[in-house]
């Protein structure tokens, strides 16, 4: 009996157990179900959100645009001209597009193309980044749209921008692991829109068009830097990579820029052993592929080959197949010699290759990139610092140093403050895990827990950051790469895990607990922001204007009404552009300054406001066969400002002491009266070459006789 009632007992236990078993197994997979319905709820939640912040910004921007111009009350030749200087020649390649008789002879028009340099004919699509404006005019004509041209194009770049602030939000939900902390990314960079974006100002810019796809890259290149990526997502990632990456270069001029700093980036933390070689490498290759792509686009464009970028990307991948992917155990000072020897070797390998593409290919249209940089910073010999094109660049505000003002709006907008602890926190945590890392002695695979010791992503973001910054304060214009990443890294510092975690361990608090604090910050940080910011929005939304420039209006009615069509202009850059965009007359020079010719036949026919005779200007205008010249007293009789008048420019260049300046080594005092301002009086010497056939308060213009 007692052994049946063990056997039992023991039959009993086994039960139990099973049914134990069972209950686990069962409470697991509620567990895992319910786990499962958190993720495609938050999942939603954060598609939503990024969405309606998308939305609004795109809304928002245009609202802006639409209160300061009346864009959609005043006439197509008001709107065409509130595009400035270079944005109306850009949209006048769409206008074209959208006007020929067909997209073929459209785009035949645009490759042999007579009008913006007359009288040379020159490739357009070689020459400037316009394949939007191809795309935008293609898509308009195929899809039957019934809106006017001018208002597909600039929703479409509104949208455009929508996109961009999808991508910042993506970028910060990836890094921080909370769609939360991408809504406060969108909340810092749209309640700073006047430091973050200026495309309610400037649509037609490249930048408007090329930025979206930067940060659609890096947002990809978020996900692609994460460890344990599975192989579909990997894959899907690459392919965005190389949408973004192809796009964005073909779209902007200055990718070769923005390019080159990515691609040191990339070799910092390869070489700091941050980023595996394998993923640092695709990487390298996406953009040497997406330049020569480009390449190809532009009808074999000399400035791509000849760029430093693809010369140090080129150099970078050289180095990686040499040294290859094992690594021997060496001393830290050992570490620190092969850096310093790794990085000379990029940066001589990158010198020769650059130096070697220029004498090949005979290329010296970048010439004045080096001597822009020789003249900002005080390098170089008298010459270079007094070049015409150099000092027509520095003279622009946007190519100053980054004015202390923009940190001022950024900190009471809330940004800088929470960027500047953050960003500072990661470099410190790169350089205490490049310390870790370096100080083992075994294999690199054995390395310390860090905060970066499993984030290649972060690593890879806190030195682009870097980059990106030191561009943003050396040239203002770039502030607009800067910017928008303060508002993710400054986004992620306040939802951060890993302080959190500190804070509520510090504070003995239970998990939950301290993971809903972290997320009440956010909400605290963002309700903050909005009853501070909010109100002056409103009244910044019952700002209404009207776009009003009516003697602009009058010079381009006049000569669409007098002017025939095959007679061409000279006047002043920013001004020509319009007349192309608004008349489809010919023009002598416009303001897409990146070619050689361009800028000496631009000095040669700026002339016009220099202290030259009249036979020598007469002289001039009939080399390059202008027929019409258009004078404005606002550069003529402009006011004193630091040697930044075009008169005073040309007056240097040509050795010549300007009106308000002081005895000069190299220049003389010149006797000749200024051209622009004489030839209003209608001398007989001035008047055997000219005549004065248009004139009203803001514009003279003169027949070439």
């Amino acid at each position: 009996m007692s052994e049946i009632r063990k056997r039992k007992g023991r039959s009993i236990s086994t039960k139990d157990k099973t049914s134990n078993s069972y209950s686990t197994s069962k409470d697991k997979q509620k567990d895992a179900a319910s786990n499962l319905n958190i993720f495609y709820v938050n999942l939603v939640l954060g598609v939503c959100a990024m969405l309606t912040c998308a939305y609004i910004h795109s809304t928002y921007m245009h609202t802006i645009h639409e209160n300061q111009m009346f864009f959609t009350g005043i006439k197509e030749v008001e709107r065409e001209i509130s595009f400035r200087t270079e944005s109306g020649l850009y949209y006048s390649y769409y206008k074209q597009m959208v006007n020929a008789k067909s997209i073929s002879s459209g785009i035949q028009s645009l490759i042999h193309d007579n009008l913006t340099e007359y009288p040379s004919t020159i490739n357009i699509l070689e020459r400037m980044n316009i394949y939007q404006e191809v795309f935008l005019a293609v898509m308009y004509r195929t899809l039957g749209i019934r809106r006017l041209p001018i208002f597909f194009y600039i929703d479409a770049v509104f949208n455009l921008h929508g996109c961009l602030v999808a991508a910042l939000f993506i970028m910060s939900w990836v890094l921080s692991g909370s769609w939360l902390a991408g809504t406060l990314t969108a909340v810092f960079y749209i309640l700073n829109h006047d430091e973050t974006t200026r495309i309610a100002y400037v649509l037609p810019l490249r930048e408007c068009f090329s930025l979206p796809f930067t940060w659609i890259q890096l947002a990809a290149m978020t996900f692609y830097l994460k460890n344990n990526l599975s192989g579909w997502k990997e894959k899907l990632c690459t392919a965005v990579i190389i949408m973004s990456t192809f796009l964005f270069a073909l779209f902007w001029q200055f990718n070769q820029f923005i390019f080159l700093l990515q691609c040191i980036s990339l070799f910092g933390v390869w070489i700091l052993d941050m980023v595996h070689s394998q993923k640092v490498q695709r990487l390298l290759l996406i953009i040497l592929g997406s330049m020569l792509a480009v390449w190809v686009a532009q009808f074999g464009n000399t400035m791509i080959p000849v760029s430093l970028c693809l010369s140090f990307t080129l150099a970078t991948l050289l180095l990686m197949k040499i040294k290859g992917e094992s690594s021997q155990p060496c001393s830290f000072a050992m570490r620190v010699i092969k850096v310093v020897l790794y990085s000379i070797s990029v940066l001589l390998l990158m010198a020769i290759s650059s130096t070697l593409l220029k004498f090949v290919l005979k290329v010296d249209s970048d010439d004045h990139i080096y001597k822009f940089l020789q003249s900002k910073f005080g390098f170089g010999e008298l010459a270079v610092k007094r070049d015409f094109d150099s000092r027509l660049y520095l003279c622009l505000d946007i190519f100053d140093f980054l004015p202390v003002m923009v940190y001022q709006h950024l900190t009471t907008g809330g940004i800088f403050p929470f960027y500047l602890l953050t960003h500072v926190g990661l470099l410190v945590s790169l350089l205490i895990a490049i310390i870790q890392n370096w100080s083992k002695k075994e294999s690199k695979d054995s390395k310390s827990e860090h905060i970066l010791s499993s984030r290649q992503d972060l690593a890879f973001h806190t030195v682009q950051c870097v980059m990106f910054g030191l561009l943003a304060i050396t040239t203002m214009r770039m502030k607009y790469l800067w910017t928008p990443y303060m508002c993710v890294l400054a986004s992620y510092g306040i939802t951060n895990t890993q302080v959190w975690t500190l804070v509520y361990s510090k504070l003995k608090l239970q998990e939950q607990v301290g993971y809903r604090v972290r997320h009440a910050a956010a909400l605290v940080v963002i309700a903050v922001l909005l009853a501070i910011k909010l109100p002056n929005i409103f009244e910044q939304l019952k700002d209404l204007r009207e776009f009003w420039d009516p003697d602009t209006v009058d010079l381009m009615e006049w000569i669409n009404k007098d002017i025939p069509k095959t007679e061409s202009f000279t006047g002043s850059m920013q001004l020509l552009a319009g007349v192309k965009l608004c008349t489809g007359r010919p023009i002598t020079n416009h303001p897409h300054y990146e070619d050689k010719y361009l800028r000496q036949k631009t000095k040669e026919l700026y002339q016009i406001y220099g202290r030259r005779e009249p036979a020598e200007v007469h002289s001039i205008l009939k080399k390059h066969k202008s027929n019409y010249i258009i004078l404005e007293d606002s550069i003529c009789l402009a006011p004193p400002s630091g040697g930044c008048r075009l008169p005073d420019l040309i007056d240097v260049d040509n050795g010549v002491i300007p009106d308000y300046g002081e005895d000069q080594a190299g220049l003389t005092r010149s006797t000749v009266p200024r051209f622009c301002d004489e030839i209003r009086h209608d001398g007989i010497q001035y008047t055997k070459y000219f005549k004065k056939v248009f004139e009203n308060k803001t514009f003279r213009v003169h027949r070439v006789l």
